[in-house]
């Protein structure tokens, strides 16, 4: 037998306020159509003022444990990624821990920008394969609104907030490729990449700052590396992209979406596409559209799905799961 981490429940938080690209072109030399040529995005969600990423957090994780019908004291473990937590420290897993009301289990974030759920997925499979935890909540969740240069018609209306969370259990699998849950996981990065996408304030300079990105590069980078680490997650227990019944992406890009599929193998009518409704949500982006996925009927126990992201480092990687 071969001990997985198979997922229970998922669930999504989205903040009330919609904005719709319309609202750029009131301060922005742009408009809808350009927005929507360039990136497929129509619109997207920004908090509230007061609404923090660990609230944001909290209200999808309360989903995704109403959907596994757990109480928050059945969780080990709690892993948020993020780039936008509430505080420097303390973590916003701990927060949402304490909003929960955990009191049994750990909790801690993760931070790989939008690769960061792939990591946490990763991380969680780590903890539940080696015995440390039975039950983990992975939660991507993200305030990006807050890091925005809101001149910079080239970033600003890319990017949304939300959350997305999902409870991996250990259980026991027959150790081939028809098992339920984690398969497979691949994780890269590569720091000479650091300056193409970051933010530009922090404790060095104490200040918050906004995020800064060269997008061409970026593009260029994400094609490739995407689908590269996704076939080498594949490769890893014997599958290849006619195996995959759902390809849920990082939500950044159409372009890349369909670029990054298109070298897959992988028609676009087995890809997960939510961007057009969210804009990027760096880490929460591919939690959102898994729950979105589940919700419309289109995930369904036993498909077969790969997951993969690449976010500033640069970061990157891949996990394939059998729902």
């Amino acid at each position: 037998m071969t001990r997985r981490a198979v997922v229970k429940g998922i669930g999504h938080y989205l903040p009330e306020r919609v904005v719709p690209n319309a609202e750029f072109e009131k301060t922005l030399e742009t408009s809808s159509e350009w927005i929507i040529a360039r990136s497929g995005i129509e619109r997207r969600h920004f908090a509230a003022t007061g609404e923090t990423t660990s609230q944001l957090a909290t209200h999808a994780a309360k989903a995704a444990l109403a959907m596994a019908q757990m109480d928050a004291d059945d969780i080990d473990a709690i892993i948020v990624a993020t780039s936008t937590a509430d505080n420097t420290f303390p973590s916003a897993a701990t927060m949402v821990q304490a909003a929960l009301g955990n009191t049994s289990g750990f909790a801690f974030d993760i931070q790989a920008v939008c690769a960061g759920f792939v990591y946490a997925l990763s991380n969680a499979n780590a903890l539940i394969l080696s015995g440390q935890a039975e039950r983990v909540l992975v939660i991507g969740a993200e305030t990006f609104s807050r890091i925005m240069d809101w001149t910079d018609r080239s970033t600003c209306v890319l990017f949304g907030d939300g959350a997305g969370a999902l409870i991996l259990e250990a259980q026991e699998g027959t150790g081939d490729t028809s098992d339920r849950g984690i398969l497979a996981t691949d994780l890269n990065s590569d720091g000479r990449y650091k300056d193409l996408l970051y933010v530009d304030g922090g404790v060095a300079t104490q200040n918050t700052g906004v995020l800064r990105m060269e997008g061409k590069e970026v593009f260029r980078h994400a094609v490739e590396k995407l689908a590269q680490t996704a076939d080498t997650a594949l490769e890893k227990v014997g599958l290849t992209a006619d195996d995959v019944d759902w390809v849920v992406p990082h939500q950044a890009n159409i372009r890349i979406i369909q670029s990054t599929a298109k070298k897959l193998g992988v028609e676009m009518d087995r890809v997960i596409v939510t961007v057009q409704d969210h804009g990027n949500t760096s880490a929460a982006s591919i939690p959102l559209a898994l729950s979105v996925g589940v919700a419309q009927g289109k995930i369904t126990p036993g498909d077969l799905v790969v997951t993969e992201a690449i976010g500033g480092g640069l970061a990157w990687g891949a996990v394939v799961l059998r729902w």
